[in-house]
């Protein structure tokens, strides 16, 4: 449930920054001439055409919409280009447009923190540039104003004026407005700049809005679209809000809406306002009821981010109607083809951005023949990530496994699977300075191989995949997945951001494998440790952990590696 969180002290500026069809736009500047044509992308799925994913403004004024199909596209638009996202291992591939956002945010991140929501949407806290901005050269004292800026939608202004961008201009450069509404100006001048600079360094278009908090900014950014922007005052917040309905506002899409609706016949933001504080904490408690009386007054604390990278990789599949997977040996397959993709992005990641991710994490939908049995959606399971393809294929389907046991119960009847995905989170930064070796060396805590972990009680992260997670279920875990409680050991890294020097004993290191290493790293090893007994022990798993158990040949002796 949604938790309010404590306002800032001083005004700030935000924006929200959303790209415009950005797919379409990608597929555009990888192919010119379908600049100016009624263009859409579809799925790789190509029934019917392929479900439209992106809709170019072009193909929307011939009545072409995302909920339809090509086939159903090309019946409204009939000279429209249906273009199919890349493929690879037989589903999508979106990369291409993963890398063209991270051009975008390149540019984006340059004036301010800068946090990205999705591939084609960022949040910006320009609360410093702004006030250097307002410092340095406030709007009323330059004699002209960029005109980008001066084509902006400024909310509560007549829409209806002879010449708009003349009443905008008045607006920014007002001498006698307050100081929240100079440090919006300001950032208005400071989006409409960056906005005609990802224009002119990647051939994108991109609208936006602006406004004190990322709530407000997310509801207006796209009210005109394309290639503009929107700025929200604070004397036109309630105006705008009181007829807003309430599935638009954040986090209340869902379930919480709805109860909003059905219980206490809340339709609109403005309804939303006739209920008191303690009647919204006595149906919803204390902090989303209080939640909920400031959303409707457009008052929100979070704070913007500072994040370039995702939070997490995934990468999935659906299986509709007759393509269902019906047995082990097909989820197997398609589980394998998931997992080589993610395992390709997590290292990549690690390799470009020294970052690590510390929990897998497999979610499901399915259907079975008997509903009353057991629980009625399909769980998502985890367990501790270990890098490498064959590692992560195998602890998907042990995942799979026993969700799948949860989800049948006692009986054993038929199912199917109609959406399988797998995710890679709980990503943590490499320190700075951190030597090489230390990817390869087992944290404190980390010695569990995930052969004997208990994942089904892992705390959830909701915004890694499409399902809800389960109750851990009391019952004895199926042996095909006996996993320990990730709750038994720490996460990786935790101590390090709070030392300067990160101690390891030499002992924790197995000779066995140092050939196995890469040679920059057998050179590191070989220059500050003796060469190594031979050693008695037996052969070690296939684990990290396992790579690393003590090897009693080594005498004990600590190694500082300062970060």
């Amino acid at each position: 449930m949604p938790v309010a969180r404590p306002e800032p002290q001083e005004p700030r500026v935000i924006a929200h920054v959303d790209m415009d069809c950005f797919y379409v736009q990608v597929e555009q500047r990888r192919n010119p001439e379908l600049r100016g044509q009624p263009t859409a992308v579809v799925q790789y799925n190509d029934w019917k055409g392929g479900g439209l994913i992106a809709v170019s403004y072009e193909a929307r004024k011939f009545g072409v919409k995302r909920s339809m199909r090509g086939d159903e596209a090309k019946m409204v638009c009939p000279s429209i280009n249906l273009v199919q996202v890349p493929v690879a291992r037989d589903k999508a591939d979106l990369n291409v447009y993963r890398s063209a956002g991270s051009e975008v945010v390149a540019i984006l991140s340059t004036k301010g923190k800068c946090e990205r929501a999705s591939i084609d949407e960022v949040y910006l806290d320009l609360t410093d540039a702004a006030k250097e901005m307002l410092l340095e050269s406030p709007p009323e004292l330059l004699e002209l104003i960029f005109e980008e800026a001066t084509k902006s939608n400024i909310l509560g202004l007549p829409s209806d004026v002879s010449n708009r961008e003349d009443s905008v201009r008045a607006w920014l450069c007002r001498a006698d407005a307050d100081y929240q509404d100079k440090l919006l100006s300001c950032g208005a001048i400071i989006v409409a700049q960056l906005r005609v600079k990802v224009l002119e360094e990647t051939q994108f278009t991109c609208s936006a809005g602006i406004a004190h908090n990322k709530l407000l900014a997310k509801l207006v950014s796209g009210m005109h679209k394309p290639a503009q922007q929107t700025v929200v005052p604070s004397s036109a917040v309630q105006d705008f809000l009181v007829s807003l309905p309430i599935k638009k506002m954040k986090q209340l899409g869902g379930k919480l809406g709805s109860s909003l609706q059905d219980d206490l016949g809340v339709n609109t933001v403005g309804d939303l306002l006739s209920f008191t504080e303690d009647k919204l904490q006595e149906y919803y408690g204390v902090n989303t009821g209080t939640w909920l009386w400031k959303i409707a007054r457009g008052i929100s604390g979070e704070e913007v981010e500072d994040r370039l990278l995702p939070k997490s990789h995934g990468c999935g599949k659906t299986f509709p109607g007759p393509k269902a997977l019906k047995n082990n040996a097909s989820v197997k397959t398609w589980l394998d083809r998931l997992c080589e993709e993610l395992s390709e992005r997590i290292q990549s990641d690690l390799n470009q951005n020294k970052r690590i991710a510390q929990t897998l994490t497999l979610y499901a939908r399915a259907c079975k023949k008997n509903k009353s049995d057991s629980i009625k959606k399909f769980p998502s399971k985890s367990c501790p990530l270990r890098y490498g393809t064959v590692k992560i294929q195998e602890d998907a389907m042990k995942l799979f496994e026993s969700g799948l046991h949860d989800f049948l119960g006692s009986q054993n009847t038929k199912w199917s699977i109609t959406s399988l995905s797998v995710s890679a989170s709980k990503i943590f930064d490499i320190p700075i300075g951190t030597s090489s070796i230390l990817r390869y060396i087992k944290g404190p805590n980390s010695t569990v191989s995930p052969a004997n972990l208990n994942c089904s009680s892992l705390p959830e992260d909701p915004s890694l995949g499409p399902e809800s997670s389960s109750e851990p279920n009391k019952a004895e875990e199926h042996k095909a997945a006996q996993y320990v409680d990730r709750n038994k050991f720490n996460t990786a890294g935790s101590n390090s951001a709070s030392s300067s020097t990160w101690m390891f004993n030499v002992e924790d290191i197995d000779p066995a494998v140092v050939e196995e290493l890469p040679p920059e790293i057998q050179r590191e090893i070989h220059g500050w440790i003796r060469p190594p007994k031979q050693s008695s022990s037996k052969t070690r798993g296939s684990t990290i952990s396992s790579y690393f158990q003590p090897a009693k040949s080594y005498s004990l002796q600590a190694i500082p590696i300062l970060l």
